[in-house]
């Protein structure tokens, strides 16, 4: 075995350093091997590139110098000049792309792997993740890894050095070719590294600003001066910041709180999804203010401050500010912040558009309309040139490609019902169609907004997954991930009923079994839908419940018991699934972290040991939530109250309760004397799908809130307001007539 590199490897490194240099760009190594000879090799490349105190991702290498993953988001906002990656302690995909994004202009990424030829088929480590009974890791398919050494193979700028073959030199910078039409042309310019010249009209005004020479580009200049605007011009004017890694939004936060500061602001609040997500903005704000007194997210400046606060506990606690600054705005819950606009006059948000953690595409498109409708005045800035790195970095191209961070669905085709068809994808073919699967991963990123890519990762990968799609012709219209699961060994299903174990991707199973102690649940099959997407250009025309109309043949013929999905309840969601005959059957007691919402589990029988599982679930939860939307769900949003509860089973009011109700409506009994006949009344209605919003019912009647709190939350006059709101609604609900 050849154990010390050569030294036309050493030349080799050496050349692809200077390139980076002279470019203001970073590169990436490969070296491809045994694994000892890979740490050797990064060891002397590190040296040879005069790169020092690299930290190296990996249970093994210079102990002083590892990093975990969990330790890998304290990299975020910092500036690396090299990186060691080895993917022998597992290739995680989120933290490849969060790393890549810390490396600065010059850098080395260096990635240790097996040989080439080999690393599809070595047991990585990361397999664990997405092994589900009954599969060990070791049978998973290396479909992703497959794919990833075929983009590194026909990128010409990543410089791989395998063991005891003979050393490639790194291509001199140039385009990089249009493969299958998935590179995108990013031509190579001059680092802008320096500060960006001023506007001229400032210049030869004799008005430049302060803060101006701070920003690295004109593009963070003119978010600046937005996120200032926002603070000192009319209130309600959200800003929102996009860009992609490594443009200065984070920074642009930071040069705009300074000035705010310093100009006389008192308090700034900035959040993010972890207090570490947001040390580049108090990194770049001290710098700013000489003098000023920084610990971990607390900046004072003269008796002003720069503060974090976690969004969630914003939230709840409304802590005053004259300014919040939200960065990575995509990773956090979209109800928290829906909240947080309509609370605080003055904010701006920053997304990464292609991130490594949650996109900003699905941001764009689930968060825009929300802004429309509570802040018609919000403005829009995009930060188009790097700032840590010059345009036509090759790094940021192969990590895009590498991660489909950028990929977008295919262009729309008008709906034709009687031309379009539903299919269940081979993977293997998918992994060999480059467009087909950028298409795909497109769809998934643009439907839901905190797609990482680790699902890239599970989507080639899963072993209990199928990939379902809607197509008209070859055109790809929306697109169903269904996991199998259930059918858990016998032995098993005593421990997960106990709950001691919780197998991995079994959801369905273990909370039908551990929650609702329904063995059953864990030994029958059951299909769960993970994931259903439709092309942004067509969704509202049916075609998500053209897909779903499909499945239930499809997988009752392959022995499938149930069909099941979970997630975040809203009321539209709720009808949705109820058309598809996808009914309630669990509501989680608290809110989710990911998506601020209470998880709801719907089930439909498919086969008659199915139907039987899902009528016994429907059962206990119209046992059980009537009295949890009174304790544990008090807090609800009564239209989700008000969609679990239909068609759920309720004791009919009997003829005293009735006339209770009767009396109370013509306003000859006081509330106090008849609180349980209106809740037997409303919950008799409210299952039979009464008509009407049925707010103040489901907040008074069903959750017992105080009457000043349902007034407020309302908009009503008290009391008095609640009581006349009450009658109405009983009067919609039980008899479908108003006053």
């Amino acid at each position: 075995m050849n154990t010390a590199p050569s030294e036309q490897f050493s030349l080799a490194v050496r050349r692809l350093r200077e390139q980076a240099l002279a470019a203001g760009q970073r590169r990436l190594l490969v070296l491809a091997g045994e694994r000892g000879w890979g740490q050797a090799a990064a060891e002397r490349a590190l040296a040879t590139a005069g790169i020092e105190d690299a930290p190296w991702l990996s249970d093994q290498g210079p102990e002083a110098l590892r990093l975990s993953r969990e330790q890998a988001h304290g990299e975020l906002g910092r500036e690396l000049g090299g990186l060691v990656f080895d993917a022998w302690a597992g290739f995680d995909p989120d933290a490849f792309g969060l790393l890549s994004g810390a490396l600065s202009a010059g850098g080395l990424l260096i990635l240790l792997c097996p040989p080439l030829a080999a690393w599809p088929e070595y047991p990585d480590p990361d397999r664990a993740r997405l092994a589900v009974l009954p599969w060990r890791p070791e049978q998973l398919a290396g479909r992703f890894v497959a794919r990833l050494v075929r983009v590194i193979r026909e990128d010409p700028h990543v410089l791989v050095i395998e063991q005891d073959k003979p050393v490639a030199h790194p291509k001199p910078p140039g385009d990089p070719p249009r493969r299958r039409g998935a590179w995108p042309r990013m031509p190579l310019s001059r680092s802008v590294l320096e500060p960006a010249p001023l506007r001229p009209e400032a210049v030869l005004a004799g008005s430049v600003e302060p803060w101006a020479a701070a920003c690295r580009t004109p593009d963070q200049w003119q978010a600046v001066e937005a996120l200032l605007a926002v603070c000192r011009g009319r209130a309600r004017r959200p800003l929102v910041l996009l860009a992609d890694r490594g443009r200065g939004k984070s920074a642009a936060f930071g040069i705009a709180a300074a000035e705010l500061l310093r100009t006389g602001v008192e308090r700034i609040l900035v959040s993010g999804p972890r207090i570490n997500a947001v040390d580049a903005v108090f990194r770049h704000a001290a710098q700013g203010l000489p003098g000023a007194q920084c610990r971990r997210g607390l900046l004072q400046w003269q008796g002003r401050e720069l503060r974090y606060a976690a969004a969630d506990a914003m939230v709840r606690e409304t802590p005053p500010a004259d300014l919040l600054l939200v960065d990575e705005a995509a990773s956090l819950p979209e109800p928290t912040l829906l909240a947080l606009l309509e609370y605080y006059p003055r904010l701006a948000f920053a997304s990464t558009v292609h991130g490594y953690e949650g996109t900003g595409r699905g941001f764009e498109l689930r968060f825009k309309p929300a802004l429309q409708r509570l802040a018609r005045d919000w403005r829009e800035r995009r930060l188009e040139t790097p700032v840590r790195w010059a345009p036509g970095d090759p790094l940021e191209a192969f990590t895009s490609q590498a991660l489909l961070l950028a990929a977008e669905p295919p262009p729309a085709k008008t709906p034709d019902s009687e031309r379009m068809r539903v299919e269940r994808l081979d993977r293997d073919a998918l992994l060999a169609d480059e467009a087909s699967l950028s298409g795909l991963f497109g769809l998934l990123v643009q439907a839901h907004y905190r797609t990482r890519p680790f699902d890239l990762r599970h989507l080639l990968d899963g072993p209990n997954l199928s990939v379902y799609v809607l197509r008209q012709e070859e055109v790809l219209l929306g697109t169903a991930l269904v996991a199998a699961e259930g059918d858990l060994p016998e032995n098993l299903v005593p421990e997960v009923l106990a709950n001691r174990r919780r197998p991995q991707g079994h959801l369905v199973a273990q909370s039908l079994a551990a929650h609702l102690d329904l063995a059953e649940g864990a030994r029958l099959r059951t299909a769960r839908i993970i994931r259903i997407a439709v092309h942004p250009d067509l969704q509202g025309q049916g075609l998500g419940s053209a897909l779903l109309a499909a499945l239930p043949r499809a997988l009752a013929a392959q022995g499938f018991d149930m069909l099941a999905s979970s997630f975040g309840a809203t009321a539209p969601l709720l009808r949705f699934w109820r058309r598809q005959a996808l009914y309630p059957v669990r509501v989680g007691v608290k809110r989710a972290a990911s998506s601020g919402a209470h998880s709801v589990m719907v089930l439909r029988g498919l086969s008659a040991a199915g139907e039987r599982l899902a009528a016994q679930a429907r059962g206990y939860l119209a046992a059980q939530l009537p009295t949890q939307l009174g304790d544990v769900l008090r807090e609800l949003e009564p239209a989700i109250a008000r969609e679990l509860l239909y068609g759920l089973e309720s004791p009919p009011a009997d003829t005293h309760d009735r006339a209770q109700l009767q009396a109370f409506l013509a306003q000859r009994r006081a509330y106090e004397d008849v609180p349980g006949s209106l809740r037997r009344c409303a919950l008799r209605a409210l299952s039979q799908g009464s008509r009407g919003e049925a707010e103040a019912v489901v907040m008074k009647l069903l959750q017992g809130r105080p009457w000043e709190d349902v007034a407020q939350a309302l908009g009503l006059p008290g009391r008095r307001g609640v009581l006349d709101a009450l009658r109405e609604e009983l009067r919609m609900a039980c008899f479908g007539q108003g006053d």
